[in-house]
């Protein structure tokens, strides 16, 4: 069984930036697709952005252009760079796959000023 540990989160003025990473127990980003997810309070948990195995990327239409997904096969982890935050991108962030196993802790992002 494969376990993600998602790191990076924090408390962030808005406007600021925060780089999420996800490690994985054992290389598997090359041969899955991969996502980063985000569950807000009173929200359900939405996918925000998406990297498929042959490296293509899909977003949301409410951080496109914002962030930016990215993986490093070869260290066994996946990014996400957020730019221009706002205290609507408040959430617990995972990372998982598409469609997702099983999920982890997840790291808070936080935006407020």
């Amino acid at each position: 069984q494969v376990q993600f540990v998602e790191s990076g989160g924090g408390l962030v003025q808005p406007g600021g930036s925060l780089r999420l990473s996800c490690a994985a127990s054992r290389s598997i980003f090359s041969v899955l697709d991969m996502g980063w997810y985000r569950l807000a309070p009173g929200k359900q948990r939405e996918l925000v952005a998406e990297i498929t195995s042959a490296g293509s990327t899909n977003y949301a239409d409410s951080v496109k252009g914002r962030f930016t997904i990215s993986r490093d096969s070869a260290k066994t982890t996946v990014y996400l760079q957020m730019n221009s935050l706002q205290p609507e991108d408040t959430a617990v962030y995972y990372c998982n796959p598409v469609p997702p196993l099983q999920w982890g802790q997840g790291t808070q992002v936080t935006v407020s000023s």
